[in-house]
C-alpha cells in the first residue's frame, strides 16, 4: 500500500457512519454538560430558594415577557397544564442548544463552553429580574455556568482524543479504551447531574416545605357565619357539578412556577401607603381578629365562554374593610394593591372594598386551613370581581394608593382596571357531542353574576324560541345559581342547545362574542348533542 492509499482515501459512503457517530457523541457531551449545569443550579437553589433555579427563573421571566395574546392562547389551549408545557419547552430549547454546544465543542471546546455560560448568564439575569430578587439569587446560575462549562470542555477534550489527525499520515482510529472512556465519562456526568438535580429538589422541599407548619395551624371558629345554603339550591341532578367545589378540584390560574412556601410563624402583613396608621400583623394577630364566613363563587377572567375556571367555596377570614378602616384610609386613595410573596401585585378598587360587601383576608377554604396552592397562609377574597383584581394569594403586603401611582401586574399589561365579573351561564349536561336517547332530555348547568345575582336563565334548541329554565333556589347574590330545563320530544338528529342568563338588575347576557382580554369573555354558551 502506497502512502497515498489508506483510511484517508476510503470512500465517502464509508466515512458517513463514523461522522454521524462522532456528531452524535458530540451532541451527547453537550447534553451531558447542560445536565451538569441544571444539576448544579438545582443543588445551589436548595439554599437560595427554589424560584432561583435557572430553569425556573427563565420560565418566570418568560411568563412576564410573553404578550397577552400568547398567554391567552396558552391558557385556552393547555388549561392548567400551561406551566408544565412552558417548562417542557424551555428544557427542549435548552437540549437543542446543548447539542449545538457539543458539536461546537468537538471542534473548539471553548466555543461549546461559551454556549453553556450564555445560558447561565440568561438564568442569572432572569433571577435578578424578579420583583423580589436578592443578590444571592444569581448564585445557582453562576454555579450552573461554571459546572456546565467545565463539564463540556472536559468531555470535548476526551472526544477529540478518539480520533487523532496527524498532518500527513491521516487519521488514526481510536482504541476501544478511548471510546469507552468517552462513553463512561459522558454517562457518569449525566448520572451525577441527575442525582444533583433530584437531590437539590428534595433538599429544597425539606428546607422550604411548610406542610407540617400548615397542619399545625388551628383556625378559630367563625364569629359571623354564612347563611346556610338551602337544599333547594342544590338540585340532585346526576352530572351537575356539586354546589361547593372541592379544594382539590378548584381551578388554579396564576403565574407561579413554584408555589411560595410561607411559614405562618414568620409571616407578616404590612398595611401602608395612604393611611393614617400603618399596621403590621403577624399570623396570630390575624387569627385573633373576628373571623367571618363568606360563600362566594370565584371566576377567572381568562375563562372562555362555558369554560371551567369558576368554583364556589366557603371562605373564612378577617374583614379586609375593617382592617382598612382601622388603618385610616386617607382622602384621595383609589385602590389597594396586594403584594404576594413572589412579587405578584393585584389592584382592587377601594370603593368596592368599602361599599359594604364582605371582603376577606382568608385563612381557610371549605372548612380546612387554606391550601398552599390557593394562597396559604393568607389571601384576599372580594366578591363581584375577577381574581386578577381581587385575589392576591400568598399575601404579605397591602398598599393603599392611587391609580396614577401604580399599575398592578395585569393592569400594566392592558387588562381592565376594575375587573367586574360579567354575567355568564354554562351548559354542564348533556356533555358536548353526547349521544342521548330520543324523547325527554334533561339539560342543566350553572349561571353566575357575582354580587348582582341571577334572576333568570333561558334555553333554546336549534335557534328556536327561548324557554325559561327552572332555577334552583337563590342562595346569595355572590353565589352561582344552578338551573335545569326539560327538553321534551327530542327527535333523532344533531341539535344545538344554547343558554343565556339575566342578572338581578334585569340585564340580559349579551350574544356578542368577546375574548377574555381585556375585561372578560362574553357570548352565549352552546353545545351540540346527538339524539339517537
Amino acid at each position: 500500500m502506497t502512502s497515498s492509499e489508506g483510511p484517508a482515501d476510503e470512500p465517502a459512503a464509508a466515512r458517513r457512519p463514523r461522522r454521524a457517530l462522532r456528531a452524535a457523541a458530540a451532541a451527547g457531551i453537550g447534553l451531558a454538560g447542560a445536565a451538569a449545569a441544571v444539576g448544579a443550579g438545582e443543588l445551589v437553589a436548595a439554599f437560595t430558594g427554589p424560584a432561583s433555579a435557572p430553569v425556573i427563573a427563565v420560565g418566570s421571566a418568560a411568563i412576564d415577557l410573553t404578550p397577552t395574546a400568547v398567554k391567552d392562547y396558552a391558557v385556552r389551549t393547555f388549561g392548567t397544564d400551561d406551566k408544565p408545557v412552558l417548562l417542557a419547552g424551555i428544557y427542549l430549547t435548552m437540549a437543542a442548544l446543548a447539542a449545538l454546544a457539543g458539536l461546537l465543542a468537538a471542534r473548539r471546546p471553548a466555543l461549546g463552553a461559551a454556549v453553556i455560560v450564555l445560558f447561565g448568564c440568561l438564568g442569572g439575569w432572569a433571577a435578578l429580574s424578579r420583583p423580589t430578587a436578592v443578590t444571592t439569587d444569581v448564585l445557582p446560575s453562576v454555579a450552573a455556568a461554571l459546572v456546565g462549562a467545565v463539564a463540556v470542555r472536559y468531555l470535548a477534550r476526551l472526544l477529540r482524543r478518539v480520533t487523532v489527525r496527524p498532518a500527513e499520515t491521516g487519521p488514526v482510529p481510536a482504541s476501544g479504551h478511548d471510546r469507552r472512556t468517552v462513553l463512561l465519562a459522558t454517562g457518569g456526568t449525566l448520572a451525577t447531574a441527575s442525582l444533583a438535580a433530584v437531590g437539590g429538589r428534595r433538599l429544597a422541599d425539606a428546607r422550604y416545605d411548610v406542610s407540617t407548619a400548615r397542619a399545625a395551624v388551628r383556625i378559630p371558629a367563625a364569629t359571623t357565619h354564612a347563611r346556610p345554603v338551602p337544599p333547594a339550591a342544590r338540585p340532585a341532578i346526576p352530572g351537575l357539578p356539586s354546589f361547593y367545589t372541592p379544594n382539590a378540584d378548584f381551578y388554579r390560574v396564576d403565574t407561579a412556577l413554584t408555589l411560595p412556601e410561607i411559614d405562618p410563624r414568620a409571616w407578616s402583613l404590612r398595611v401602608h401607603g395612604l393611611v393614617d396608621r400603618p399596621l403590621l400583623l403577624g399570623f396570630d394577630d390575624l387569627l385573633r381578629r373576628p373571623l367571618e364566613e363568606l360563600d362566594h363563587t370565584l371566576s377567572c377572567v381568562s375563562n372562555e365562554v362555558g369554560g371551567p375556571y369558576v368554583g364556589t367555596s366557603r371562605w373564612l377570614g378577617a374583614s379586609l374593610p375593617a382592617l382598612l378602616r382601622e388603618a385610616g384610609v386617607r382622602s384621595g386613595a383609589q385602590q389597594v394593591v396586594g403584594r404576594s410573596k413572589d412579587g405578584m401585585t393585584i389592584g382592587t378598587p377601594l370603593d368596592v372594598l368599602l361599599d359594604g360587601r364582605t371582603s376577606l383576608l382568608a385563612v381557610a377554604m371549605n372548612g380546612e386551613t387554606l391550601p398552599i396552592a390557593h394562597g396559604f397562609p393568607c389571601r384576599t377574597v372580594v366578591p363581584g370581581l375577577y381574581g386578577y383584581t381581587s385575589a392576591t394569594k400568598w399575601l404579605v403586603d397591602l398598599e393603599v394608593t392611587t391609580f396614577a401611582a401604580h399599575d398592578p401586574y395585569w393592569i400594566a399589561r392592558g387588562w381592565d382596571r376594575t375587573g367586574t365579573v360579567r354575567t355568564a351561564s354554562r351548559i354542564d349536561l348533556p356533555a358536548p357531542f353526547a349521544r342521548v336517547p330520543a324523547g325527554d332530555v334533561t339539560v342543566a348547568g350553572t349561571a353566575w353574576a357575582t354580587h348582582r345575582g341571577i334572576a333568570a336563565v333561558e334555553v333554546r334548541v336549534d335557534g328556536g324560541a327561548w324557554a325559561e329554565a327552572r332555577l334552583a333556589a337563590d342562595a346569595d347574590i355572590d353565589l352561582w345559581r344552578q338551573w335545569s330545563y326539560d327538553w321534551t320530544g327530542a327527535r333523532p338528529g344533531t341539535h344545538r342547545i344554547e343558554v343565556r342568563a339575566t342578572d338581578a338588575t334585569g340585564a340580559v347576557q349579551t350574544e356578542a362574542r368577546a375574548t377574555p382580554f381585556p375585561s372578560g369573555s362574553t357570548g352565549w354558551h352552546s353545545t351540540v348533542v346527538i339524539v339517537t
